[in-house]
């Protein structure tokens, strides 16, 4: 054999592509005339978690792609990582080697004997060719000296081979992160803040004030209030208006991937990790990460989130590198994050690490007069959604009807309603008259949970809120501030409630304790 010859022969088939698998099927078909070869396998070693994963297989009658992880015992990983192994192995007996023998269950090899080549370039080991011909005892040192004349070509093409891979994946990334975010931005873009300049006044001008900063921002309210159009209002306004706006569902993510889903894996981190994966954080990189319902994560990730917060930084679920993140926080319960406190259900130093600058958002009853806007924005929305022709008209009293309704579900109860409402009458006029119906269905079950007796017919809407602040207060012994008070119990801003108090005629302070007690007060409707 001309080794000269032979060489340029295989030099020319092992880089003739960037495809590995289409460069070693070539080199078999001109191989299988100088050694005996029936297989040829590309393996790399993954040394962080002792496995190897074999990339590509070609054999005289086809090849594959493959993506298979072969995790290897204790006495593989030692004989793979022993100083001073030569770059050609011969394995005729694949029975008595600890690695041959558990890749030839893996991969249903028949008993062969192998050559294996590290593939290595300037001292970083890239992988292993692996050449198999059926039967043992089939290859001698001089085999095993021809193929290391071409350790250096196939090195050079696997290095090539693998960050043509890579810039293919980050262009896949690259598309997936635009595809990800367009879908974010279309859903803002549908986000308007109804009542600006009216029941959200306040909460608006608190979003200018903030958002050109880059302060956390703790967002508090009851469920359906709008929180995350809030934080979208704020990432628009901000600096980063133009990086990524990442949102996750804290309550959402079971806790088996919570840390998969916000700090990634690394490949073969654990069963079903066939491929690296960025979390949220390292998505949000010089962008926005809103933490929707932070009160619902388990302590273990509050740990971990409040190392993100605090340095910065993330790691990998199975990586060892720190890997940095410039991102901006902004955080939304509708829990008391300050009782979870006390009660050891929520870590106080990242309570106190998002806890900077909090807007509370006012829930719907406490905003009446952004009902009409409201309905008008999600009639006009609604109409587009169902492909109606036009939009339907509004019977007289329909505004009164919503305008009194008590609104537990907020803004997105509104939405709901209307959209049924749509629904059900395409053509018009829309009534509500079904919300008046669930609403003293309401009123009654509230005077039984208030007064103990079923009631005596329909009772008046102030009735009933008096009936049930009465109950608290006698609750709290007449305080309304606090985190034991009623304003507390009832979700509701304490201004708020003794304006409510006030209006309804209900004492409160020095008046309370003058009452003496709930039960002998004459109510003022």
């Amino acid at each position: 054999m001309d080794e000269n010859e032979f060489f340029r022969q295989m030099t020319m088939r092992i880089c003739s592509s960037l495809d590995m698998e289409t460069a070693m099927r070539r080199s078999l078909d001109y191989l299988v005339n100088i050694l005996p070869v029936e297989r040829i396998f590309l393996h790399l070693y993954e040394k962080k978690v002792g496995s190897i994963q074999t990339i590509a297989e070609v054999t005289t009658s086809g090849s594959r792609t493959l993506d298979k992880i072969t995790p290897l015992l204790r006495a593989g990983r030692d004989s793979l990582e022993r100083p001073g192994v030569p770059n050609v192995r011969i394995v005729n007996r694949p029975a008595h080697d600890p690695v041959m023998k558990t890749l030839a269950v893996s991969l249903g090899i028949p008993e062969s004997s192998s050559l294996l080549m590290r593939l290595v370039i300037e001292g970083e080991r890239l992988g292993t060719l692996a050449l198999t011909a059926g039967g043992l005892d089939r290859y001698t040192e001089e085999h095993a000296r021809v193929l290391a004349l071409l350790n250096e070509p196939f090195a050079m093409a696997l290095s090539n081979a693998l960050k043509h891979q890579q810039v293919l994946k980050l262009k896949d990334m690259l598309t997936d992160d635009n595809r990800y975010l367009h879908q974010e931005l279309f859903s803002l873009a549908g986000s308007e803040i109804i009542g600006m300049d009216f029941g959200l006044k306040e909460v608006t001008e608190m979003i200018r004030k903030v958002a050109p900063l880059e302060s956390p921002v703790l967002l508090l309210g009851e469920t359906g209030v709008g929180k995350g159009v809030m934080a979208g209002a704020i990432h628009r306004l901000s600096s980063r208006s133009k990086g990524p706006f990442i949102t996750v569902n804290s309550g959402a993510i079971p806790d088996t991937l919570i840390d998969s889903e916000l700090f990634g894996h690394e490949k073969g981190a654990f069963t079903g990790a066939i491929e690296q994966k960025r979390g949220r954080f390292e998505r949000a990189n010089q962008g926005t990460i809103f933490l929707d319902e932070i009160g619902e994560l388990p302590l273990p990730a509050q740990i971990r989130m409040l190392r993100v917060l605090q340095e910065k930084v993330i790691e990998r679920v199975g990586g060892a590198k720190s890997i940095p993140v410039d991102i901006r926080i902004i955080a939304a319960t509708h829990r008391h994050l300050n009782d979870m406190v006390k009660a050891n259900q929520f870590r106080e130093d990242l309570w106190f690490r998002i806890n900077v600058f909090p807007i509370r958002i006012p829930p719907l009853r406490e905003r009446r007069e952004d009902i009409p806007s409201l309905l008008y924005y999600f009639m006009n929305k609604k109409a587009k959604e169902l492909k109606l022709s036009a939009i339907p008209e509004l019977l007289p009293g329909a505004v009164d009807r919503l305008m009194n309704y008590n609104w537990p579900g907020n803004v997105r109860e509104l939405e709901n309603v209307v959209e049924r409402e749509m629904i059900l009458n395409q053509n018009g006029p829309l009534t509500f008259r079904v919300l008046v119906q669930a609403e003293q269905g309401s009123k009654m079950g509230l005077d039984n949970l208030t007064a103990g007796k079923p009631p005596e017919g329909p009772l008046d809407l102030n009735e009933v809120s008096v009936r049930h602040i009465r109950q608290v207060l006698t609750m709290t012994k007449g305080i309304v501030h606090g985190p034991q008070g009623a304003a507390a119990h009832l979700g509701i801003n304490p201004s708020t409630l003794r304006s409510r108090m006030k209006k309804l005629g209900i004492p409160y302070g020095k008046k309370y304790q003058k009452s003496e007690c709930y039960e002998d007060y004459d109510l003022k409707a």
